[in-house]
This record gives C-alpha cells, sequence and structure tokens, in this order.
C-alpha cells in the first residue's frame, strides 16, 4: 500500500505538470501552427489562380489562340469565384500578428485588379481589341505581379512565424522529456515490485484465455462444418423434392395445354405454367446458392466458372476472372471452404466497397492454391476510422484455418481491398469435412 500510495503521488504530480504542458502545446499547435498552415494553402490557392490569370493574360496579348477576347471571361468569371472565396477563408484565417491595413490593401488590390478586368472585357466587347490588349499589358500584367509578390511575401511571413512556434514547440518537448525521465527513474521501483506480481497473475489469466480461445476456434470450425452439412441437405431437399414436384407440374400444365381445351382455360392453364416455371427458376437459383450441385458435379473450378457470372448479373460489378496453373482434383472438404471464401469476399465487395470492378485471380499448382479477390474501391476500416471488422471475415479466417491455409486482408497501394488466401494441397480424401 505504501508503494501505491508513493507510485500514485508521483503519477499524478507527473500528470498534472504534462496535461499543463500540453494544454499550452494544443494552444500553440491550434491557434498558430494550424491557422498559420490553414492560412497559407488558401494563399498557394489565391497564388495558383494569379498564375493561371497570367498564363490566360499572356495567351490573350499574345493572340496565338483562334478566338476573341471574350472567350476568356467564362474563365475569368471561374477564377474570381474561386479567388473571392479563397480570400474570404484568408480573411478568417489571417494570423492575429498580420495588421489589419496590409489585410485590407491586400483585398483592395485584387478589387481593383477586378475592376481593370471589367474594363478590358467592356472595350473588347466594343470592338476594341487592341486597346483591350494594350489595357492588358499596360494595367493588368503589373498589378497580377504586384498581388503575386504580396501573397509570396505573406506565405515567407507565415513560414517564418511557422518556425519560431516550432522552435517553442520543441522546448516544451524537451522540458516534458527531461521530467518523463525523472519520472521514470522515480516511479521505476514501485513499477517493477507491481509488475513481478502482474506478470504471475497475467501468466494465469492468459493461459485460460488460450483455452478458451482455443475452445472458441474448435466451436467455430464445428458451426461451420455443420452449417454446411444443413445447406448441403435443404439444397439437396429443394433440388430432390421440389425441383421435381415444379417440373412434373410444368410437365403436367404443358399436356392439358395440348388437349381440347376452351381458349380461356388453355390461357389459364400457360399462366399457371410460367408461374411455375418461374417459380422453378427460383428454387433452382436458392439450391445452387446454399449448396451449388456443380461443385460436387465438375469441382471447385467449374463452380467458381458457373458463380462469376451469377454474380456480375445480380449486383451488376463486372469481374475480370483469370485463372493460372492446370486445375488439380481438389478435394470437396477443400472446395467448398474455398469457394465460401470467394463467395464471402464477393459479397463484402459488393456490399461496402462501392467498387464497380473486380479482379479474380486463381493460381493451380500441385502441392497449393493461390486465390486473390480485388477491388478499388473504399478499402478496409482502419483503427483510426473506429471501423470493425465483421463475423463475415473472420468466418473467411475460420474456413482457413479449417483447410491449414493462410488468408490475408491488405490494403494495395492503388487503393481498395486485396483478399489473399493460401491453401496448401493433400491427396484427394485427406480433408476432413
Amino acid at each position: 500500500m505504501t508503494g501505491l500510495a508513493i507510485t500514485l503521488a508521483v503519477v499524478g504530480a507527473f500528470s498534472w505538470y504534462a496535461l499543463h504542458q500540453i494544454a499550452g502545446l494544443r494552444s500553440l499547435q491550434t491557434q498558430l501552427v494550424d491557422r498559420n498552415r490553414r492560412d497559407s494553402l488558401q494563399l498557394l490557392r489565391i497564388q495558383n489562380n494569379l498564375n493561371s490569370l497570367g498564363l490566360a493574360m499572356r495567351d490573350m496579348v499574345n493572340g496565338d489562340e483562334p478566338y476573341p477576347l471574350e472567350a476568356w471571361k467564362g474563365q475569368f468569371d471561374r477564377i474570381r469565384a474561386d479567388l473571392a472565396d479563397a480570400l474570404r477563408l484568408e480573411k478568417e484565417l489571417a494570423p492575429v500578428e498580420r495588421s489589419p491595413d496590409r489585410q485590407a490593401y491586400f483585398a483592395r488590390s485584387l478589387a481593383q485588379f477586378w475592376t481593370s478586368v471589367d474594363q478590358v472585357f467592356a472595350r473588347a466587347a466594343a470592338g476594341s481589341a487592341a486597346q483591350a490588349r494594350e489595357l492588358i499589358r499596360t494595367s493588368l500584367e503589373p498589378q497580377q505581379a504586384a498581388i503575386t509578390t504580396t501573397v509570396a511575401r505573406l506565405l515567407v511571413e507565415n513560414n517564418e512565424s511557422e518556425e519560431r512556434a516550432t522552435a517553442r514547440i520543441e522546448a516544451i518537448y524537451t522540458r516534458v522529456e527531461h521530467n518523463v525521465y525523472f519520472f521514470l527513474g522515480a516511479a521505476l521501483i514501485a513499477i517493477v515490485f507491481t509488475s513481478l506480481y502482474l506478470i504471475r497473475s497475467n501468466r494465469s489469466l492468459f493461459e485460460r484465455l488460450a483455452r478458451l480461445s482455443g475452445q472458441r476456434s474448435d466451436l467455430a470450425r464445428r458451426l461451420i462444418t455443420v452449417q454446411e452439412e444443413v445447406l448441403r441437405s435443404i439444397s439437396r431437399e429443394l433440388h430432390d423434392e421440389f425441383g421435381q414436384i415444379l417440373t412434373a407440374i410444368g410437365a403436367i400444365m404443358s399436356r392439358a395445354a395440348k388437349q381440347d381445351v376452351p381458349p380461356q382455360f388453355r390461357e389459364s392453364l400457360q399462366e399457371v405454367r410460367e408461374i411455375t416455371q418461374s417459380t422453378l427458376e427460383k428454387t433452382r437459383s436458392l439450391y445452387q446458392s446454399l449448396h451449388p450441385a456443380i461443385l460436387d458435379d465438375g469441382g471447385l473450378e467449374q463452380a467458381v466458372s458457373w458463380y462469376l457470372p451469377v454474380f456480375e448479373k445480380q449486383t451488376g460489378i463486372k469481374v475480370q476472372y483469370r485463372k493460372t496453373g492446370v486445375s488439380p482434383v481438389v478435394a470437396d472438404g477443400v472446395a467448398i471452404h474455398v469457394y465460401r471464401v470467394l463467395q464471402e469476399a464477393l459479397n463484402n465487395l459488393a456490399k461496402h466497397s462501392k467498387s464497380s470492378l473486380a479482379w479474380v485471380r486463381m493460381e493451380f499448382a500441385p502441392d497449393h492454391l493461390h486465390l486473390e479477390v480485388e477491388d478499388r474501391g473504399i478499402g478496409l476500416p482502419t483503427d483510426k476510422t473506429g471501423g470493425r471488422r465483421g463475423i463475415g471475415m473472420v468466418a473467411m479466417r475460420e474456413r482457413a484455418e479449417l483447410v491449414r491455409g493462410k488468408i490475408e486482408f491488405l490494403r494495395p497501394e492503388e487503393g481498395g481491398t486485396l483478399v489473399r488466401l493460401d491453401v496448401p494441397l493433400s491427396p484427394v480424401g485427406s480433408y476432413e469435412r
């Protein structure tokens, strides 16, 4: 208890000091550094617009383009609107130490420049193109150069102010660093004794957590296995029972329609037959989605080739599929899990990525299978955004572990999401279903 009291006292004193220094640092960064940077961004925006105006005026004076001077008015109007917005934001973000007179002079210079611009286009509209070009040379270009120089000076001033603030921030960091060393020295002894006790307690806790984690993984794998068996059974029942019943009803309707019956009754038979056929197609789609029969009959490669066009039709997302290598005979216990990983990855892509294009790459080798699903959407959530990864990704990891494979969820440099699955292949029948 004594060690705890001393540790708490030291932590409390240092925390107060650190919070005080951090508060000052936050105020300095918010009120000066960040404000200067945002102000510099607006000044760069103004400078960029001024450079665009300079290039436009050069083209207007040279007359190289086969357009009348009035053709540039739209471009000038767009730049004028953007400059007005940038000037408004820059005025709000201007450093406190900047003189109000200087800010007013900057605004007056821009207003005078636009007055001259209006005069140029007025003369051009009156048919005096030569006078308008002369006014550009003698008035607009010098004004633009002067305003650009003013903006450059303001940028230099902002940079110097930021350098001074950086020096002050560095001094605060240095003071805090020195006190951190003092704090560590004061609290080290108490922490050592406390840590020894915590290590012993945590070791026991981690052992329990490891056992619970293993039990959870076993349960998840059993649930996945049971789920596949249930889906397979339901799919088979739909195919064998409902599919055959609907097919038989359709055949009966066809034979009845060929008999000598009234036209209205024939039309009713045709309507019932169409409904039956539609129901049969929906039933086929349902049992194929639950457990594709083609996976059992034709193998993994044919199942993937069948599923991708169905996915494109249902979602409108274009899928570019590329297969390399010679497809070996993949055990059913592996094929179903690889297929479910592909299915879940594409479903997540359709729900969350906002991408209109996807790439599916499958590489077959005698001893392993490599699957990639990639898009150029919004990408995976990160810890900074507070995003949480859903149960689908957990299920994909569990399925990869079931086949002793490795799955990765990556963010490519080009953006989007890349799901990569590597599965070792063993002789057929060596995996449990």
